[in-house]
C-alpha cells in the first residue's frame, strides 16, 4: 500500500491539475471502486456531476478531494490505485475503472488490484467522518510528538506493530517502519513500553526524516502499480537502507540483512545492529 510519501506526491500532483476545476461527466467503467456508494455506480456519477474540486487534502496514508460545497471524495488508493491525467478520449491505460470530465482533460482512476476505491463523504471537506479515527502523521502541522511519544510508550506491542498503528501515528507503513528501526538499531519486536522517552523520540524523528527524504524523489515505486499523476515512478527504493535487501550487507557493519515474515508481510533488518530483544518468540 502506498505511504505516506507516496500518497503525498499523489496529493500534489493533483492540487496542481484539479483544484478548482468543475467535474462535467462521470463514468464508472468497473462498479468495485465505487462498491461503498449506497446508490451505486450511476447515482455515483450523478451525484458527483457538477462539483468543483477545492484543493486535496491528506492526513497520512489517506487522500481526500474536498468539493467547494463542503462534502469530499475519499480516495484509498489500496495497494494499486492511481490518479492519472489525460485528453478526453486518449487510450485507457489497462485497468482505468471511473473517468472525470473536467474542462481541461480528464482525471482518471487506474486500480488494478481494486483493494481501495471511491467514496463520497458528505460534509466531509476538512477531515471525512470515515478518518476522524486516524492519528496525525509527522508532517502535520498540528502533529503533537510529546503526545505521540506518550501513545507509543503506553503500547506494550513490539515498536514496528505500534509503528503501523494508524491510530496512534499515521503515515507510516512497512517500509518506512523497517527503515526508521534501521536507523535507530531497534529489532521491530522490542516491547514499545520498555523504550525511553527519548528512544522512541529518535525512532519517530528518524520516521519523518526519511519519508521526506523519500517525497523529495517522488515516493517509493519497485513496480508500476504506483505512480504519481503524470505516470512518473518514484526512485527512493534506490536508497533504502534495509528494506528488500535480504542478503546484501548491512551499510553500517557490513553483516548480510534477513528477511523475516511478520504480520502477513515481511520485515528486513540486520542481525547485529538491530539484535532480537531477550524473550522473543522468533
Amino acid at each position: 500500500m502506498p505511504e505516506l510519501p507516496e500518497v503525498e506526491t499523489v496529493r500534489a500532483g493533483l492540487a496542481a491539475l484539479v483544484t478548482g476545476r468543475r467535474i462535467d461527466r462521470v463514468t464508472v467503467l468497473h462498479p468495485r471502486p465505487v462498491r461503498n456508494h449506497a446508490g451505486g455506480p450511476a447515482d455515483f456519477a450523478l451525484t458527483l456531476a457538477g462539483r468543483t474540486f477545492a484543493a486535496p487534502k491528506r492526513r497520512g496514508k489517506y487522500l481526500w478531494l474536498p468539493f467547494d460545497d463542503g462534502d469530499a471524495l475519499l480516495a484509498h488508493l489500496g495497494m494499486s490505485g492511481q490518479f492519472r491525467l489525460d485528453v478526453p478520449g486518449a487510450p485507457l491505460v489497462p485497468n482505468t475503472r471511473v473517468l472525470f470530465d473536467l474542462p481541461q482533460g480528464q482525471l482518471r482512476f487506474v486500480d488494478q488490484r481494486m483493494f481501495g476505491g471511491l467514496a463520497l463523504s458528505p460534509g466531509g471537506a476538512e477531515l471525512p467522518s470515515q478518518l476522524a479515527h486516524i492519528a496525525r502523521d509527522p508532517f502535520d502541522p498540528d502533529f503533537d510528538l510529546p503526545a505521540a511519544i506518550k501513545k507509543v510508550r503506553a503500547k506494550r506491542s513490539g515498536i514496528k506493530r505500534v509503528l503501523l498503528d494508524q491510530t496512534v501515528v499515521s503515515g507510516i507503513g512497512n517500509i518506512y517502519a523497517d527503515e526508521a528501526l534501521w536507523r535507530a538499531r531497534l529489532h521491530y519486536d522490542r516491547a514499545a513500553n520498555t523504550l525511553s522517552f527519548a528512544k522512541i523520540r529518535e525512532v519517530l524523528t528518524h520516521a519523518h526524516d526519511v519519508m521526506a527524504e523519500a517525497l523529495r524523489q517522488g515516493g517509493t515505486s519497485f513496480d508500476s502499480l504506483y505512480v504519481s499523476v503524470n505516470g512518473s515512478s518514484g526512485y527512493f527504493e534506490r536508497a533504502l537502507a534495509a528494506y528488500g535487501r535480504e542478503g546484501l550487507p548491512c551499510l553500517r557493519c557490513g553483516r548480510p540483512m534477513v528477511r523475516e515474515a511478520f504480520m502477513n508481510r515481511s520485515s528486513f533488518r540486520c542481525p547485529t545492529c538491530q539484535r532480537r530483544p531477550r524473550g522473543s518468540a522468533q
